[in-house]
């Protein structure tokens, strides 16, 4: 008899293992990087008076974080722009302001006619392989589905 690994039984059952930095675990690697966004930031303090403090801090800061602070990762939108259905009509106003630009000095725009940067449609921190790179399970997972379950 031969047993699986739990990497190889996690993967049979679909279940997805988050990575916050490669090979390190975490509970949600989305709050990990949030975390390290707000504790490196220039108005983090170094010490919170009470739990009151904290919570206006918190509060000042996510909404900064989510309203007004543009993300490279995602075209320079806010997080409220794509969530509240926002990004085309911004992206719209980004375009009209790139080709006034154009058309008012094309010398300065060498490959032709600027188009602003799209969101990308999946935003991971770790992007899982893909089904090439991970053919060494392939083998593992056909021979597993196809094992009598003893239990």
């Amino acid at each position: 008899m031969k047993s699986q690994t739990v990497a190889e039984l996690l993967d049979f059952l679909d279940v997805k293992a988050s990575f916050n930095r490669p090979h390190v675990s975490n509970d949600n690697p989305y709050s990990e990087s949030h975390f390290k966004t707000m504790k490196y930031g220039p108005n983090f303090p170094e010490r919170f008076g009470s739990i009151q403090d904290a919570r206006v801090f918190l509060n000042d800061f996510f909404n900064f974080y989510n309203n007004e602070h543009y993300h490279s990762g995602i075209a320079y939108l806010t997080p409220a722009m794509i969530h509240y259905g926002e990004t085309h009509q911004v992206l719209e106003n980004r375009q009209l302001v790139l080709l006034t630009a154009y058309e008012n000095h094309p010398e300065r725009f060498v490959n032709g006619v600027p188009m602003p940067a799209a969101p990308p449609k999946e935003v991971w921190i770790n992007p899982p392989k893909k089904v090439e790179e991970r053919e060494d399970l392939s083998v593992t997972i056909s021979s597993i589905t196809t094992a009598p379950c003893v239990r």
